[in-house]
């Protein structure tokens, strides 16, 4: 059940401190991981396959129950709390792939999102946000899920992942499947979501382009934090661009050559 404690408002919005989890009996995915999350932040997690990162959203969400370590929102302890207790607290989750119900409406697809809401003036008022944050699900309002683009459907599975009202959404690998184009569009709604004053914990296997949109970076490396900070620093950092992006640093002077 749910914390009855009051949230803190000086407080991070989450924080993971020293979390380890696996499945199973298995290793450890997670080794002593910290992440810290603040108000209209967007926090990426990158990274190489196995290291971790969507196991990272599971423990916040509360798919998988930490073996090890802590979970505070908004500085009330959740630790070993369940996922309808996370979303009480203020956590939504927009899994990795496509998730719409293709054979209903982006209005059913959008409500569904709402279901533990039983006050209908919120319902409302939170229909009115998304619709206003993500026009294409105003747009396309009475038509099916499953006739949009898939860059379409990713924003009604942010506008679904908003009727909680939640203080951060945690988003694993929105890009996956799409074009460089619609990824970007993808990325300026996750944007539009921070300048709304909705914190994002990201995790995207596109390193460079989470970085680019992301305040702070986190990159992950055998269950832990290898290294945090601005996410503009990591991006200009030649060994990190070497190790974990694919290349070198993104700078003007690298642009232009």
């Amino acid at each position: 059940m749910a914390s009855d404690r009051t949230p803190d408002p000086a407080a991070p919005l989450l924080e993971l401190t020293d979390i380890e989890a696996g499945y199973g009996r298995a290793a450890l995915v997670l080794r002593g991981l910290t992440v810290t999350v603040r108000p209209s932040e967007i926090v990426c997690l990158v990274g190489p396959n196995g290291a971790g990162k969507s196991t990272v959203l599971k423990v916040a969400s509360g798919m998988l129950t930490p073996r090890s370590g802590s979970i505070r929102v908004g500085g009330v302890d959740v630790t070993r709390h369940g996922p309808q207790d996370m979303i009480r607290a203020g956590l939504s989750h927009v899994l990795q792939g496509h998730s719409v119900f293709k054979e209903m409406t982006v209005a059913e697809n959008v409500g569904l999102g709402a279901y533990t809401v039983k006050d209908k003036a919120l319902v409302a008022e939170r229909t009115d946000f998304v619709k206003t944050l993500f026009p294409v699900v105003a747009d396309r309002w009475g038509d099916l899920a499953g006739a949009l683009s898939g860059g379409q459907q990713k924003q009604v599975e942010f506008a679904r992942s908003l009727m909680v009202s939640p203080q951060v959404v945690l988003l694993d690998e929105p890009s996956m499947g799409l074009d460089p184009k619609t990824t970007g569009k993808v990325f300026e709604q996750v944007v539009r979501m921070r300048d709304a004053g909705i914190a994002c914990l990201l995790v995207e296997q596109n390193a460079r382009r989470a970085l680019e949109t992301a305040d702070t970076g986190c990159v992950l490396d055998l269950g832990r934090v290898h290294i945090s900070g601005p996410a503009s620093e990591l991006l200009a950092d030649p060994q990190l661009a070497e190790l974990y992006l694919g290349g070198r640093p993104h700078t003007k002077e690298a642009t232009a050559s």
